[in-house]
């Protein structure tokens, strides 16, 4: 046989119609009874460490966002000093064209370029990214993948 709790004592409050009607459509919006949203709106009023709970809980939150911001500030600086490694090492290896052909290397380059674009937009628009590309490439040609060559 379990103790008796202490019965819930009885507590009439008076209301601003509009409370009431924020109440009543919360209440309902939860399926929830009134008196245990108002009884849980006076615990939490009444209750000292409920802000510091709150307050942890955004701190937290917080946290983990700076930490994806970082994440991505730290992929973008890899991306774009890749791309400046690249460019850099193509310039300095390409030598230039004579002038003869290099009206004709410009207008290759130009139909190239947009080509270029044409794949970039739909490779943007897919949900396939190269980076994830590389690393299930890096993964599966990993050591076991070597012992087997």
């Amino acid at each position: 046989m379990r103790p008796k709790q202490p019965r819930k004592r009885r507590l009439s409050v008076y209301l601003e119609p509009n409370l009431l009607v924020a109440l009543e459509e919360r209440a309902a919006r939860r399926d929830h009874s009134l008196s245990m949203i108002a009884e849980a709106a006076v615990a939490a009023f009444v209750s000292p460490d409920d802000g510091e709970r709150r307050e942890a809980a955004i701190a937290k939150r917080l946290d983990q966002i700076d930490r994806r911001i970082a994440r991505i500030e730290r992929d973008q600086t890899i991306a774009v000093e890749t791309m400046a490694m690249f460019v850099r090492f193509w310039l300095t290896t390409t030598p230039a064209l004579p002038e003869p052909q290099a009206a004709a290397a410009r207008a290759k380059g130009l139909q190239r370029y947009d080509a270029f674009l044409a794949a970039l937009s739909r490779r943007i628009a897919s949900s396939s990214r190269l980076a994830r590309e590389l690393a299930e490439d890096i993964a599966s040609s990993g050591p076991s993948a070597d012992m087997e060559r």
